[in-house]
């Protein structure tokens, strides 16, 4: 009896044990490499999301649940390689969005692209109860889809999340905890709440870290920023790290498409130009480009993620003019770009909200009729009236029939403080964050995905 009475003092620790070891929703329970607990915490199940995550997210089960072992086997330009991970039930997200005409669709039904941008989400070293809350903020609003960045690139890691570190001119990705194991974490929470994202590869600006860091790491400091579209080096290295981060993705529904760049255009942060970068440049490189990516991905929709710009010397507006580098037709025609984007900041171009707003909304559909492929205006803000400028700018995009639209950008109250406000930040309660509500179920209800 004593080695009984024995064992049930013990059985309290036991439970703390067992509970320690649990993990938690969100939490990650398998993936390639992964060495830590399988074990969901009871309400949840273990969920592969690709080769390299698992997530316990909540399920069905009553007790805890834990994954299997599996072999995955990938094949690499070296060899075929067979790797350990783990098998548990598919996420509720399945399915890749593709094109019809002017339309995007998801297993042969008319899916709306709406909802926002949120750059932030996994670069700002939140841990995934904040992410969580971050995407439900968003998700609440009736949206399908966020646009995130898929970069960061640093030459000294200073602890924040980032994707690629440089050390002279040897880049390094990062696929550790704070590199792409953050975002697959980006990816899981992100698709428990029903959205996928559209996932942008570097930056024209400087903002973390973008195409000069390749330019001055491969060919020297201050060389000119359009050299990232026109010098061979740089092209090849941009390549792998858009290989290195396409291809963990390959297979992975949470993903609606790529995007070579946020604003790429001839002029970058800083002055640096070779003088001789055209429309033809940046078309001939995204053309290059996106038939990369095609090569090795063929689930995923691409776009360049430009801001839309026309190519009309004589207009006298000069985001018309093509001097930017950008010919929103031509490139509309490039046969590896799956839709368009652009964006819209009358503020910051000196127009005004509206006629201009309402104007370049109209031409960009008008646009994307000629071409009979999607087109969304991803970004778009102003600081001033903001409910009364969006309202009309979402009529437009209602009665223009243009596919879809991404607002800049979402807000959140997180653990630490509100997320990143640059003037545009919309909160959960705001006026602006119900009216983005009631513009999702119109444009649901237009296209008939509601």
């Amino acid at each position: 009896m004593a080695r009984v009475y024995g064992l049930l003092a013990l059985l309290p620790f036991i439970a703390k044990l067992v509970t320690a070891q649990s993990v938690p929703e969100y939490g990650q329970c398998g993936g390639i490499g992964f060495t830590g607990s399988t074990t969901c915490a009871a309400g949840n199940i273990c969920v592969v999301l690709n080769p390299y995550y698992s997530q316990c997210l909540a399920g069905t089960s009553t007790g805890s649940s834990s994954v299997s072992s599996t072999s995955v086997t990938s094949t690499t330009a070296s060899g075929t390689t067979t790797t350990t991970t783990s098998s548990s039930p598919t996420a509720t997200v399945s399915g890749f969005v593709k094109t019809s005409g002017t339309h995007f669709t998801l297993n042969d039904k008319p899916f709306t692209v709406v909802g926002a941008n949120s750059y932030w989400v996994g670069l700002m070293n939140y841990d995934t109860a904040d992410m969580n809350t971050a995407f439900a903020d968003i998700a609440a609003t009736g949206a399908t889809t966020v646009r995130t960045w898929g970069f960061n690139e640093v030459t000294t890691p200073d602890g924040v999340a980032y994707y690629q570190s440089w050390s002279g001119s040897t880049p390094t990705v990062n696929t550790g905890a704070n590199g792409l194991e953050n975002f697959d974490n980006v990816v899981a929470i992100a698709k428990a709440h029903g959205l996928r994202l559209i996932v942008t590869l570097t930056n024209n600006w400087s903002d973390y870290g973008g195409m000069d860091v390749y330019v001055n790491q491969l060919i020297g400091q201050g060389s000119p920023h359009d050299y990232f579209y026109t010098n061979a080096t740089v092209i090849a290295a941009y390549k792998n790290y858009v290989k290195t981060f396409v291809s963990r993705y390959v297979n992975e529904p949470g993903i609606l498409g790529w995007e070579l760049a946020n604003e790429p255009r001839c002029l970058g942060s800083t002055s640096a130009t070779s003088g001789t970068c055209t429309i033809s440049t940046i078309s001939t490189w995204a053309a290059e480009l996106s038939a990369f990516i095609k090569s090795i991905d063929t689930n995923h929709l691409v776009a360049i993620g430009d801001e839309g710009f026309f190519n009309d010397p004589g207009n006298p507006i000069y985001v018309y003019q093509g001097s930017l580098g950008i010919d929103f037709d031509a490139n509309l025609n490039i046969s590896t770009l799956d839709f368009g984007t652009f964006h819209l900041y009358p503020d910051s171009w000196g127009e005004s909200d509206n006629p201009f707003g309402t104007q370049w909304i109209e031409d960009h559909a008008t646009a994307m009729l000629a071409s009979n492929k999607p087109v969304i205006m991803e970004e778009f803000g102003t600081t001033s009236n903001q409910s009364g400028v969006y309202a009309t700018w979402y009529s437009t995009v209602l009665s223009t029939g243009l596919t879809g639209d991404l607002i800049w950008q979402a807000g959140s109250d997180l653990t630490n403080g509100p997320t990143p406000n640059d003037g545009y930040a919309v909160y959960p309660g705001s006026d602006v964050y119900v009216l983005d509500t009631q513009h999702a179920a119109a444009l649901k209800a237009r296209d008939g995905s509601a």
